[in-house]
């Protein structure tokens, strides 16, 4: 069939279902499941991008509702037991999270996932689970909860869990818990995904994620694997209170961000003094490209969109390079108390 008839249908298609909203692309998925269908794609590669489909169209629609609420979520173990301390701390750093108004977002196993959600509670918890042959069903905290959705595929449930969350707690785990460390760390260090808090968190005296800190500075950075400015996109933490002060600081003057343009755009809980910023230029203009950090108003793309419009703001034109620098930069504009 000839393009244009193609594009005729799938328009006709959007005017019979009244799609407007976003209607470019859910045209082009529409073309692009069709352009599957012309590829002659095997039966498995067809069933994978239809389920893949499917069970984020689900995830979406039940994370919609909390859309506005701070998330955090905890990574770790199935395997700990209820009687190990590593549990225990789960459930009292998301119970201080959860009353400091913060979401708690696990895999609603059981083990680290279900601590989480036992400390912060039913109704301050969210789940992404997995179906595995040996873990068929959430754990009792969110079983039966709309708060609650299962996925067939690892990479659909991980981006679930890391895309909708502000910040992150990575608990002792085993090969999934390392693997979804190490991603998060890469989003960051990349620049796929926004500067977050990233907490690992140990038990005194038990330094488990120390150990892999160690292994990461002794055997990684001195190989140039990593840089220097890596090691700022995560925080050792070993208590409850620490680790909760680590997130809650990171969004004590640093908002978010945006690109708009060629610049960075970075929204402000509060104004910072004349001094503040003249330091922030001495100190990183290494990251920024033909240009100086500048107060600025909403941008029209900003307030066409209706995005945190009334926030002061800096911009500049980043050099897309060093993400952990622009990660110093935001602990930078969070410290306030000398200046």
């Amino acid at each position: 069939m000839p393009a244009q008839e193609i594009e005729a249908l799938v328009n006709d298609l959007l005017d019979k279902s009244d799609i407007k909203l976003n209607r470019r692309l859910i045209a082009e998925l529409v073309r692009d499941s069709l352009q599957l269908g012309n590829d002659a794609a095997s039966t498995l590669n067809l069933k994978i991008a239809s389920a893949a489909i499917a069970e984020m169209r689900e995830a979406f629609a039940m994370f919609a509702p909390f859309a506005e609420r701070k998330k955090v979520t905890i990574f770790g173990s199935a395997r700990t037991t209820k009687n190990d301390p590593v549990y225990k701390q789960t459930q009292a750093v998301a119970g201080k999270l959860a009353s400091n108004g913060w979401m708690v977002v696990t895999g609603a196993g059981p083990g680290i996932m279900e601590a989480g959600m036992s400390g912060a509670g039913r109704e301050m918890s969210i789940g992404v689970s997995i179906r595995l042959p040996f873990e068929t069903s959430a754990n009792e905290v969110i079983a039966g909860d709309e708060k609650y959705v299962a996925m067939r595929y690892f990479f659909t449930r991980k981006l679930m869990l890391v895309k909708e969350s502000q910040a992150f707690i990575c608990m002792p785990g085993g090969f999934g818990t390392l693997d979804e460390m190490f991603e998060l760390l890469t989003l960051s260090q990349t620049g796929k995904g926004n500067p977050v808090p990233i907490v690992v968190l140990d038990l005194p005296n038990d330094p488990f994620w120390g150990d892999l800190d160690s292994f990461i500075k002794k055997t990684l950075l001195p190989r140039n694997l990593v840089s220097q400015q890596d090691l700022a996109l995560y925080r050792i933490c070993s208590s409850v209170d620490e680790a909760v002060s680590e997130i809650d600081n990171f969004y004590s003057v640093y908002n978010s961000m945006r690109f708009v343009g060629k610049r960075l755009v970075l929204r402000l809980n509060q104004q910072l003094s004349d001094d503040h910023l003249s330091k922030l230029n001495n100190d990183f203009g290494d990251i920024c490209l033909n240009s100086k950090i500048e107060r600025i108003t909403a941008t029209k793309a900003e307030i066409d969109d209706k995005d945190l419009p009334d926030l002061p703001r800096l911009a500049f034109q980043f050099a897309r390079r060093d993400f952990g620098r622009l990660r110093q930069l935001i602990d930078a504009i969070n410290v306030t108390e000398s200046l």
